[in-house]
C-alpha cells in the first residue's frame, strides 16, 4: 500500500517534466533563484527549452572536460606541466560546479551520456598526454576550441531571444567562453602545434567534439 502512495504521489510531478509543464523549485533551488531575479532571469519569463537544453549540454560539457584533465593529470602531474594543466582544470571544476548548480535550480536531468563521458573523457585526456606535453596541449587547444565555438553559437540564441531575461545566464557563459580561450591560448603556447600528427589529430578529435556535442543535446 505504502508503495502505491508514493507512486501515486510521485504520478503530477513526473507528469510535469514529461509534458514541459511549469515546474516548481527545490527549497535549494529557490534560494539559489533570488540571485537570477536581479536580472529579470525568473520563472515566468525565460525559454524553458532553450534554458534547460544549453544547461543540460553545458554540464555534460564541462563534465567530459574535466575527465580530460583528470586523465591528463594522471599521466603529466608529476612533469613541469603539471602544475599548468592543474590550473586549467580547477576552472574547469569551478565551470562544472557552475552548472550543477544551475541543474538543480531548474531541475534540468543529466544527460544518460555521463557515464561514457566519464570514460571517454579520461581515455582522452590520458591518451593524448602519452604522446608527451605536445600531444597534451594539442587536446587542449581543439577540445577548448570547439567549447569556445559552442559557448558562442549559445550566446547568438539567447541574445537573439532577449538578452535582458538572460542577462546572468550570458554572464556565466560569455565569462566561461573567455576562460575555455584561455585555455586555448595555453595549449598552443605550451607547443601543441607540436604534436606528433597534429593536423590529424585536431581532425579527430573535432569530430569527436561536434559528435558528443549533438548527442548530448538530445540524450
Amino acid at each position: 500500500m505504502k508503495h502505491i502512495c508514493a507512486r501515486a504521489a510521485a504520478a503530477p510531478c513526473l507528469w510535469r517534466l514529461r509534458t514541459g509543464a511549469r515546474r516548481s523549485l527545490s527549497a535549494y533551488g529557490r534560494r539559489i533563484i533570488v540571485r537570477f531575479r536581479s536580472s529579470g532571469m525568473t520563472l515566468d519569463n525565460i525559454n524553458w527549452a532553450v534554458v534547460d537544453r544549453i544547461i543540460w549540454v553545458d554540464h555534460a560539457g564541462e563534465y567530459g572536460a574535466n575527465r580530460i584533465y583528470a586523465g591528463q593529470m594522471a599521466v603529466l602531474g608529476r612533469t613541469s606541466i603539471g602544475p599548468v594543466i592543474q590550473k586549467m582544470w580547477d576552472q574547469e571544476k569551478d565551470h562544472l560546479k557552475k552548472f550543477s548548480e544551475l541543474m538543480v535550480t531548474f531541475r534540468v536531468r543529466p544527460t544518460v551520456l555521463m557515464p561514457f563521458w566519464n570514460v571517454l573523457g579520461f581515455a582522452l585526456g590520458a591518451g593524448t598526454a602519452l604522446l608527451g606535453k605536445e600531444g597534451a596541449m594539442a587536446c587542449t587547444v581543439v577540445v577548448e576550441e570547439s567549447i569556445a565555438h559552442h559557448y558562442n553559437n549559445q550566446i547568438r540564441k539567447l541574445m537573439e531571444e532577449d538578452p535582458e531575461k538572460h542577462e546572468e545566464l550570458l554572464q556565466v557563459i560569455k565569462k566561461f567562453r573567455d576562460e575555455e580561450l584561455e585555455h586555448h591560448d595555453t595549449g598552443l603556447e605550451h607547443d601543441a602545434e607540436l604534436a606528433p600528427a597534429y593536423a590529424v589529430l585536431k581532425s579527430v578529435i573535432q569530430a569527436g567534439c561536434k559528435v558528443a556535442i549533438y548527442l548530448s543535446e538530445r540524450l
